[in-house]
């Protein structure tokens, strides 16, 4: 009786960890498979770094807008009013975030616009209304190196990589577990892990420095 409740028991968790495990493994494949690509160009970024292409733009804000740059008077940070943003993203093709913080000056206001795979600045003559605007884009492997460190992504893709991150945990100890239950009739199973650890210590140890 007591081998049948055993038996049963394992058959349990035997499933419920097999459900686990592929249900983390269907919603994490997509980023395993983005981290793992980009952790490879991360390593060989010197060897397959793109060419950078230059866009830049430039244009004058419309009188009535100017006003109210000169009018912010002499305040050293801040976004950019919404009436001059509205009009950078329909005449320039420039989207400024209402989160974007300019810097002031007497003269100019300068903005800083980093993103992924690339970079970006805006700057407005508060007395004139020119505008110069510069943009960076190093191509798609830096779009998606940036991606793997969360490097100017917002915070959807910070949060989405904490979920998958979570995700990944749970593939990982569902995974060690599963192993646990057939290392039994398996008994290479604990060699290889052993091997899968050892192996990054030995390398940590004897050629990071």
């Amino acid at each position: 009786m007591d081998a049948n409740n055993n038996n049963r028991q394992r058959a349990y968790w035997l499933k419920t960890l097999h459900q686990w495990h592929w249900i983390s493994s269907a919603l994490c494949l997509l980023g395993m498979l983005l981290f793992s690509v980009t952790g490879i160009t991360l390593n060989h970024a010197a060897q397959i770094e793109g060419k950078p292409g230059v866009t830049s733009r430039t244009g004058q804000v419309p009188e009535a807008l100017r006003v109210e740059l000169v009018e912010a008077g002499d305040k050293k940070a801040g976004p950019l009013p919404l009436p001059v943003r509205r009009w950078l993203a329909t005449s320039l093709k420039v989207d400024v975030s209402e989160d974007a913080e300019g810097e002031w000056s007497p003269h100019d206001i300068y903005l800083a616009l980093p993103r992924p795979g690339g970079d970006a600045w805006l700057r407005i003559d508060r007395d004139s209304g020119d505008v110069e605007y510069e943009l960076t884009d190093r191509g798609w492997v830096s779009y998606l190196n940036d991606l793997h460190k969360g490097r100017h992504t917002g915070a959807a893709w910070r949060w989405f990589i904490d979920v998958f991150a979570a995700g990944a945990l749970v593939f990982s100890i569902t995974g060690l577990f599963i192993l646990k239950m057939h290392a039994a009739n398996r008994p290479i199973t604990w060699p290889i892990v052993g091997l899968g650890l050892v192996i990054p210590v030995v390398l940590a140890l004897l050629f990071i420095h």
